[in-house]
């Protein structure tokens, strides 16, 4: 087995990760008896205290009124378990007699053969029946039946299913049940869930109580594309985070390493409804030899003792070159996808639950309703920006499995280590922490507590050494119509220079031409040039002249924009200005404080394609220059007050494209806005909280 030291090169392991929970809420416990019925056998299953408590919290909710609930626990905490008691204690309604049955949807025929065993177990007196293809009919007269989402589709299947009969619809994987196919099923159960797609407030006023209870169960109460589950559900009635159920022992203990590659996912497109990587665009970065070389490698130095490794990854060709990655390396490793067929699908999973082979890679297949408790190791071998996904994927490893010997599961995910992209959720991100930050072989309660400690006040992470900057610049004064002069160039000089946006700045020459610094085309250091004046404007214009200006020359060149300004300043005393045009250059000449003249007026007019009568402003409410956003909010000026000084300020700006730098800002600051309140959206609705549903999406 590969040393750690070996793998430096590829490596970069480390630790640290803090928690962002979300507290199991305070239930409620009634003090009066739940009106709800006693199993009519004792159960063979001993439910724990959490699964108690669910189980009241959804009586308690269905008692009030409310008939459209959710359930929100994470992989591993027993949710078959829950409905069926649930099922179980649900007695038939006062007003509908004859709703003595209950329904299970699921999506796929596992999840309906697990459902419907665990109702035979816990409840033997209970008729059970599975709704799936041409293979297995229900009646339709079962205590219990238990179908597929895809087979109720079917509108002589789902008309078998009376909803007077019903008392229950069970939803599992809830989280879907806002897609379409969902709707068309629920709707048939209880017809207001699809009036509230189509906002027909008339039918979403029926009166729930002669529908069934629609109850949905989901570890990702969520939905990251936007359909808005509240119109599906009314409210969650229960909440639990893994966090939480690993601390109290109901899960097993999870050991973190998160590696730090060079992934670069820049580049990567993002699907603009559902806010994660587009698969294709994805597997372009990370289905590539060295990624995949990587991942082995890690593998092997991290969990190659591991029984049973499960990997996810981007797409199927993905799928297929990590796996012949392993088998290169003599590693037994199988793969499943969409189209592996049902029943070798059966065999890959039952062998690997065996343990009959160490590793298993999946694209999309196995990050839901995989009950498969002896996972020790998961490796996320694709990046993704869904909270939930990246749950569900690390929350098949963490179910209890004591009888394989199972003590832990190991997580390992990966990290692109050099490009800083926005919204990937990893390790570090799921406890709140950087991502930069490094993690091996850390806990979830070791991560926790590190996140305190970096929230704690009075404590400080430990930066490097940051060398001290060359320059400071201000740009809160960049709007080409403001009045208030840029404080940082204010103060580097006497004279009075004009910033005009992207470390532009330029001195006014009083009609001897200008002085301009700029940076390098590099980017690093600053270079200053003069533009002697040929003419003025008008005479300009007389002679044909295509420029007032001569060609400009190069003066200085500069490292800080500080020593770009003196030199310039110092240029301007000896070689343009003179005499009593010195006193011109500064900031408090008195010829700045006189009234604007006419012509000046008409300049800014027109660039700014207003009008002027008398040379006031006409239009609108005889302001010219409103405020704007990079600007004082409150700021509104008119024409008629400006000063000699601020038009020649606000006129320089114009002739030297701050109008359009400005606009270039305003334009990305928009698009920048938009983009992080879609993200801030996106995380939102990866929020589960007990409580009502928002309606919209």
């Amino acid at each position: 087995m590969f040393a750690l030291s070996r793998l430096t090169t590829l490596l970069a392991l480390g630790a640290r990760t803090r928690a962002t929970r979300i507290t199991t809420p305070n239930l409620r416990v009634q003090t009066q008896p739940i009106y709800c019925r006693p199993y009519s056998q004792a159960p063979s299953v001993v439910l724990r205290p959490y699964q108690e408590a669910c189980i009241e919290s959804c009586v308690e909710a269905l008692n009030s009124g409310v008939s459209r609930i959710g359930v929100s626990a994470p992989t591993g905490s027993g949710k078959t378990t829950i409905f069926v008691s649930l099922i179980s204690r649900l007695p038939t309604p006062p007003n509908r007699p004859s709703a003595t049955r209950a329904i299970v949807i699921v999506n796929s025929i596992e999840l309906a053969k697990q459902a419907a065993q665990q109702v035979k177990t816990m409840c033997p007196d209970l008729s059970v029946e599975v709704e799936q293809g041409q293979r297995y009919k229900a009646s339709g007269a079962a205590d219990v039946t238990v179908a597929t989402y895809q087979t109720l589709m079917g509108s002589r299947r789902l008309a078998k299913f009376d909803p007077t009969t019903i008392k229950a619809v069970i939803v599992d994987e809830a989280h879907h049940a806002a897609a379409p196919s969902y709707i068309r099923v629920l709707s048939h159960f209880d017809p207001s869930i699809r009036a509230s797609f189509l906002r027909d407030e008339t039918q979403t006023a029926n009166d729930t109580l002669d529908v069934p209870s629609i109850i949905g169960f989901s570890a990702t109460f969520s939905r990251h594309d936007g359909l808005a589950l509240g119109k599906v559900f009314q409210r969650i009635v229960y909440h639990s985070d893994f966090l939480d159920m690993i601390k109290e022992q109901w899960l097993c203990n999870v050991r973190f390493t998160s590696v730090h590659a060079n992934l670069d996912l820049t580049s990567v497109t993002i699907n603009t409804r559902s806010g994660d990587f587009n698969p294709t665009s994805l597997a372009h970065v990370i289905n590539t030899d060295t990624i995949n070389d990587l991942v082995f490698k890690t593998w092997l130095d991290r969990a190659a003792t591991r029984k049973s490794t499960l990997i996810f990854c981007v797409n199927i060709a993905h799928v297929r070159d990590l796996t012949n990655k392993f088998r290169e390396y003599g590693v037994d490793a199988r793969y499943l996808y969409s189209g592996t067929p049902a029943f070798e699908r059966r065999v890959l999973i039952q062998e690997f639950r065996e343990g009959k082979y160490p590793v298993l890679v999946n694209c999309a297949i196995l990050t839901e309703g995989a009950d498969i408790p002896n996972i020790d190791c998961v490796i996320v071998a694709r990046p993704t920006r869904s909270r939930n996904l990246f749950a569900q994927m690390i929350g098949r490893g963490m179910r209890l499995s004591p009888g394989t010997g199972k003590e832990d599961c190991r997580i390992i995910d990966f990290v692109d280590a050099i490009h800083r992209v926005g919204g990937v959720v990893s390790t570090p991100t799921l406890f709140g922490l950087d991502p930069d930050i490094l993690v091996d072989d850390e806990t979830p309660a070791s991560l926790a507590e590190r996140a305190e400690s970096a929230l704690s006040p009075g404590k400080s992470s430990q930066a490097p050494d940051i060398p001290k900057p060359k320059s400071v610049f201000y740009t809160d004064y960049e709007d080409p119509l403001s009045i208030t002069p840029n404080s940082y160039v204010t103060q580097l000089s006497p004279h009075t220079w004009v910033a005009c946006g992207d470390d532009v700045f330029v001195l006014e020459c009083m009609g001897k031409g200008y002085l301009k610094v700029t940076k390098n085309e590099d980017g690093e250091g600053f270079v200053a040039h003069f533009v002697p004046a040929a003419a003025d404007r008008e005479e300009a214009s007389v002679l044909g002249m295509k420029s007032p200006y001569f060609r400009k020359r190069q003066i200085a060149v500069a490292d800080t924009v500080d020593a770009a300004v003196k030199a310039c300043d110092t240029y301007a005393l000896n070689k343009v200005v003179f005499g009593r045009l010195v006193s011109g250059l500064l900031q408090r000449a008195p010829w700045r404080r006189a009234p604007a003249t006419d012509n000046q007026k008409k300049f800014i007019a027109k660039r700014l394609k207003i009008s002027l009568e008398d040379g006031e402003v006409t239009q609108p409410d005889d302001t010219a220059i409103s405020s704007s956003p990079l600007a004082d909010p409150k700021r509104r000026i008119s024409l008629a007050t400006l000063t000699k000084g601020q038009a020649a300020d606000i006129i320089i700006r114009l002739k030297h494209g701050a109008m359009a730098r400005y606009d270039k800002k305003k334009r990305k600051s928009a698009k920048e806005a938009l983009i992080e309140e879609k993200e801030r959206a996106r995380r939102e609705r990866e929020t589960v909280r007990v409580g009502p549903l928002p309606q919209a999406a």
